[in-house]
């Protein structure tokens, strides 16, 4: 009944638009390798690994150019003597504003990604961190053994120059090298000393008178030493 009001064709077009947008986003780890520890001698170990991945996604839709709003006009519709006719057909009394429903769209994504990994089989790791720890402490037994290498050589040498006489500046940089080397008396050798000695005693005479007997003796008196040798 409606199809021809006033001569103005309303024939029902219902028309329906749809559209939408698919946006897929995938995050991807990658698990990098077992973190491995080399100790020398062919020994390496590996252990757990944790791997982390922070990520930030972020999208934007937008239509160009962009209308929040459109007039939408009012026609004239007044038919004053009712005689199925429009007085002014075609006649725009006013514009109504009406939105357009048009929006921007955003969207972020924040997260963290994380992945453990570790051996299974353990009893393999524990001999490896042992085959470790006995390179580790061969290691440091060499170093030992190359100090005291050293420190022989050194004392040695600084030993056979201060008996030569032979020794660094005081005010040398490498006067420390031999600083704490001592140097005492050696087997059979005599070190020069010096000795406080007393002026020897005067001896004393003493006369003795001896008696004749006849010998060649008595031709007189002699003397007696006395000292304390």
């Amino acid at each position: 009944m409606a199809a021809d009001v006033g001569g103005v064709s309303a024939t029902a077009n219902p028309i329906a638009n749809s559209s939408g947008s698919v946006t897929n986003q995938a995050i991807q780890v990658l698990q990098g390798p077992y973190i491995t520890n080399t100790y020398g001698g062919g020994i390496q170990c590996q252990g757990a690994t944790m791997n982390l991945t922070p990520y930030v996604t972020g999208g934007m839709a937008f239509k160009r150019p962009f209308e929040q709003y459109y007039d939408d006009p009012v026609y004239d519709v007044h038919d004053a003597n009712d005689d199925g006719q429009i007085d002014n057909p075609g006649n725009i009394l006013y514009y109504m504003p009406t939105r357009t429903n048009q929006s921007d769209s955003y969207n972020l994504s924040v997260g963290v990604s994380a992945t453990w990994s570790r051996p299974l089989d353990k009893k393999l790791q524990d001999q490896c961190k042992e085959a470790a720890q006995a390179s580790i402490n061969q290691m440091v037994q060499l170093t030992a053994n190359k100090r005291l290498d050293f420190e022989l050589a050194r004392l040695k040498n600084c030993g056979e120059l201060k008996k030569k006489g032979i020794m660094f500046h005081p005010k040398s940089p490498y006067f420390s090298v031999c600083a704490d080397v001592v140097l005492i008396q050696p087997a059979g050798v005599v070190v020069p000393h010096m000795h406080n000695l007393k002026p020897n005693t005067p001896k004393e005479e003493v006369k003795v008178e001896v008696k004749a007997n006849g010998n060649a003796e008595d031709l007189g008196t002699f003397s007696i030493g006395n000292s304390k040798d």
